[in-house]
């Protein structure tokens, strides 16, 4: 099996580790009956940590599609080389780190380490682009 698809499964756990991190956040702000509820209420806005937490997994749901195409596409192009691997372990270790950088409040390294996952993401795509 290709890395990349190991990559990508990984991928996929990590945006399980996103869902829950902000899932539970809310609902130590808002309690269990909100979280089993319909969550119709009007509610007041989230504490920082959880607002950090939800805007980190949005931002993950935001550019996991680029990182599917890229190292999927790669595969099913025949175009996977220790580069592709590279640039996907890149991508998957930067959002690996961003998700306590942003959840800490730390604004400048969370910065740098998302264009460091986007540099991964474009190494993946590097051989799609066919320059």
């Amino acid at each position: 099996m290709p890395v990349e698809i190991t990559i990508l499964a990984w991928g996929m756990v990590l945006l399980l580790v996103h869902i829950f991190a902000a899932g539970h956040a809310k609902t130590k702000q808002y309690g269990p009956k909100w979280n089993m509820g319909a969550r119709d209420e009007s509610l007041p806005p989230l504490n920082p940590v959880a607002g950090r937490l939800c805007r980190a997994e949005a931002n993950y749901r935001e550019t996991l599609p680029l990182a599917i195409v890229a190292l999927l596409g790669v595969v099913l192009a025949g175009r996977t080389s220790e580069w592709t691997a590279l640039g996907g372990w890149i991508w998957l270790g930067a959002r690996v780190v961003y998700l306590p950088l942003y959840g800490f409040g730390v604004p400048v390294a969370r910065s740098i380490i998302f264009l460091a996952s986007l540099v991964g993401l474009l190494i993946v795509l590097w051989p799609l682009l066919g320059l």
